[in-house]
């Protein structure tokens, strides 16, 4: 008996047609193997490398033009946009916003986790919607699928929330999985609305006091902008939920509030970026100043080029990026790989020490600023969906470099010296991490 069993073929030996189900089953798992790298490493936005030469200023006429030819190269003016300054400030006025709102709510974001701070708004979107207000909810499904409990999901459903997930980790669509949503937009009674690059969890919460509560800003916006940022949402919305949006109390008669002239910068799934061409326009046409606060800061080799053919023109270039607190250090390890060109070619890098820094603006010449969702680096530029906002404006761009100036007091400089004398393991983590810099 035992003889007999002992000459049994394992079931993975049996024979399907030609093959052994064992050799079927490779087969299968190495075609999921090539079609996820696939979908990974080449399917993503066309961009192209920009040579521009200096020609022209950010104080002339066809600066705004030719920077936002992408996107849209018409200003809109009669805003007011207010900086907000670290969770203490720009949680309370999203909150605040939410409990006057009158008929809809629309939010977006890409991280909103089961915590304190995402229970908050949790409770705040769910009792609106108990009250009779138009809530709707896009999240991204990667950014907040994994943190975010699905009893808050009902929570917020059950109370009159209309919910869903963009590009849904469950999905069959493999090819959609890498494709995020990276924008944040609040829109209330379609004329109230902020966007920045905050996410809904305790980290961005308190005042960057501690390595615990991060430093990042965040945008208040009233005047005829929110109805652009109110048609970015429903981008998405109509695409996920198949809802479109209409009616006054999503897209009222909007009057000046302000005398800021901005724009969005939108990205979108396979269109050719806008924000690439923003950043090389403005570092080409910068005479003054380029004062950049990135979190994940990657530069390609003609962003590179661009910066300092700048630092080479008497323009005073200056990155302050993570330093010691950073929660992804493959990402910092990809972009150092860059400091040497940079730094010798006579750009000041500063990293940020009390805590992570996870701004993502930058100021030119002190008259144009952008701030947003958008990294420097090719995630941004060639697969998210981001949504930035620029604002041309002297009075803003000082609020902007006050900003930079008070962060840049709690950086470290990082020297040429210091890239020098890396150690072994930085210089391997640089290695290892460039076959990967597309998706960091």
């Amino acid at each position: 008996m035992a003889r007999k069993a002992g000459r049994r073929s394992h079931w993975l030996n049996n024979r399907w047609w030609r093959l052994a189900i064992g050799e079927w089953i490779a087969i299968t798992l190495s075609f999921v193997a090539v079609v996820v790298l696939f979908c990974l490493f080449f399917i993503r936005r066309h961009t192209v490398e920009y040579h521009f030469q200096h020609g022209f200023a950010v104080a002339d006429p066809e600066f705004v033009g030719s920077a936002l030819a992408l996107a849209n190269p018409v200003l809109i003016g009669g805003n007011k946009i207010e900086l907000l300054n670290n969770g203490d400030q720009y949680f309370p006025a999203m909150l605040e916003a939410i409990q006057s709102a009158r008929q809809t709510i629309n939010f977006e974001g890409f991280i909103f986790y089961s915590d304190d701070t995402g229970r908050k708004f949790r409770d705040a979107l769910s009792q609106r919607a108990k009250d009779g207000i138009e809530v709707r909810v896009l999240l991204d499904g990667i950014g907040s699928g994994w943190r975010l409990k699905n009893s808050d999901v009902k929570m917020m459903r059950e109370a009159g929330c209309k919910f869903t997930y963009y590009h849904p980790t469950h999905s069959w669509r493999v090819d959609r999985t890498n494709r995020r949503s990276h924008r944040r937009v609040l829109v209330v009674d379609g004329r109230l609305g902020f966007t920045g690059g905050v996410g809904f969890a305790d980290k961005w919460s308190g005042n960057a006091q501690d390595p615990k509560h991060w430093r990042d800003v965040h945008l208040r916006i009233e005047g005829p902008l929110v109805a652009e940022l109110q048609a970015a949402f429903q981008e998405h919305w109509i695409k996920t939920f198949e809802e479109a949006i209409t009616g006054a109390g999503q897209f009222p008669q909007l009057k000046e509030a302000g005398n800021l002239k901005a724009q969005l910068v939108t990205s979108r799934s396979f269109s050719m970026a806008p924000v690439p061409l923003v950043q090389a326009v403005s570092f080409t046409a910068a005479t003054k100043t380029i004062w950049i606060t990135n979190s994940y800061c990657t530069p390609t080799e003609d962003q590179v080029n661009q910066l300092t053919g700048a630092a080479r023109r008497g323009v005073d270039v200056r990155l302050l990026l993570t330093g010691p607190n950073n929660d992804q250090p493959l990402t910092k390890s990809a972009g150092r790989t860059a400091y040497g060109k940079l730094l010798k070619g006579g750009v000041k890098i500063s990293e940020y020490q009390p805590t992570m820094i996870h701004e993502k603006c930058m100021v030119i010449d002190g008259l144009f600023s952008m701030l947003g969702s958008s990294n420097l680096d090719a995630r941004s530029s060639e697969i998210n969906e981001e949504l930035d906002v620029v604002i041309y404006d002297a009075g803003f761009g000082k609020q902007m470099e006050s900003m930079f100036q008070g962060d840049l007091k709690r950086a470290r400089e990082y020297t040429l010296d210091d890239f020098n004398k890396r150690s072994m393991w930085e210089r391997t983590t640089e290695w290892l991490s460039v076959p990967f810099r597309s998706q960091l």
